[in-house]
């Protein structure tokens, strides 16, 4: 095995366990909850295979699901947001993807901050309104989607700077 596939592996441990022991038990007044175990969707390799992201997507959101007992809404946002992935990219970085010259975990710049963003938007997004599943709850999933994106969007920042200390300038 190479470095990047140990890496990849303890990375998708390290997220889910921190999901499932840390970030699953607390919100910001009952509306804001923090999902950083989608770092691992947004921090997969650009040039990494993407069937196989689809489908470990698909495990990471499943393993979501069954630690909180849900029918099935991480697992779809989970894969969504793998599957636009490199749309997100091609908006977010322009030519830069194209030459795979990008890499999400160096030093936050605009572009980074704009691609996070826009990935944790998305899977929030589908989530809620997905958990929602009526017209009249679309406000509430709205507005869940915007704070818990805001929370889970400084997590993840945070995270990124905790991984990689010695790269940021």
């Amino acid at each position: 095995m190479n470095n990047t596939v140990i890496v990849n592996i303890l990375r998708f441990l390290a997220l889910l366990a921190a999901q499932a022991l840390v970030f699953n038990k607390f919100s910001l007044f009952g509306i804001a909850f923090c999902f950083p175990y989608i770092l691992f969707i947004i921090l997969y390799p650009v040039n990494g295979n993407r069937h196989l992201l689809l489908l470990l997507a698909f495990l990471l959101g499943i393993c979501q699901d069954s630690l909180l007992n849900t029918g099935g809404p991480h697992a779809v946002a989970c894969v969504v947001l793998a599957f636009v992935r490199p749309t997100l990219f091609k908006f977010s970085f322009g030519i830069s993807y194209e030459y795979q010259t990008i890499k999400i975990n160096e030093r936050i710049d605009p572009d980074r901050l704009m691609f996070i963003f826009l990935a944790v938007i998305i899977h929030h997004l589908i989530l809620y309104i997905l958990e929602a599943f009526r017209f009249s709850l679309i406000p509430a999933a709205l507005l869940r989607t915007l704070c818990s994106g805001i929370f889970t969007l400084v997590i993840c920042i945070i995270t990124i700077y905790l991984i990689k200390p010695g790269k940021q300038q």
